[in-house]
């Protein structure tokens, strides 16, 4: 079996998108999910790093070598992905940079042949739908397990805690 294909690079003007885990800010990224996005506030490092480690992330770069922005896919490179972590910081938004790292994500060669694509946004419905995605068909047929305060609330730092101290 050949190995799977995972680093690609894309340039598109003064911008590129890496799928390169060396390449990721590792502290931006983590920063920028923590405390501006409104869907992981207060996420922990170690909970950030070992999602990483486990997905396909791509990077939103200026040619300086600045991060800029950030994807993240959840995927068995067969048959399903779940898309989420999607992020373009404030001064780089209007520069096309969000459809351009959907571009690349959609048509990196370990994906193509994806039969279920999901994600879930408060904000940008009209940005996905450009790229094929839709509501769901038979919602009733989709359940979801969703602790929304897991990292706000204290309620799971012990659970949280104890996980991570099991894997030192």
């Amino acid at each position: 079996m050949n190995p799977l294909n995972l680093i690609v690079e894309h340039h598109e003007g003064e911008f590129f998108i890496s799928s390169d885990p060396a390449r990721l800010n590792l502290a931006f990224t983590h920063n920028w999910l923590a405390n501006e996005a409104h869907w992981s506030q207060s996420l922990p490092y170690k909970v950030f790093k070992r999602m990483v480690d486990h997905s396909l992330c791509f990077g939103v770069y200026h040619q300086s070598g600045k991060q800029v922005g950030f994807g993240r896919v959840v995927t068995d490179y067969t048959t399903f992905a779940w898309l989420t972590d999607v992020f373009i910081i404030d001064e780089y938004r209007g520069k096309g940079l969000s459809a351009f790292l959907m571009n690349c994500i959609l048509d990196h060669p370990e994906l193509k042949i994806l039969r279920r694509w999901l994600l879930g946004t408060d904000h940008a419905h009209g940005l996905y739908r450009k790229f094929g995605f839709g509501d769901l068909d038979h919602t009733e047929n989709f359940l979801t397990r969703h602790r929304s305060q897991m990292y706000t609330s204290g309620e799971f730092n012990k659970l949280i805690a104890e996980f991570f101290k099991e894997r030192e």
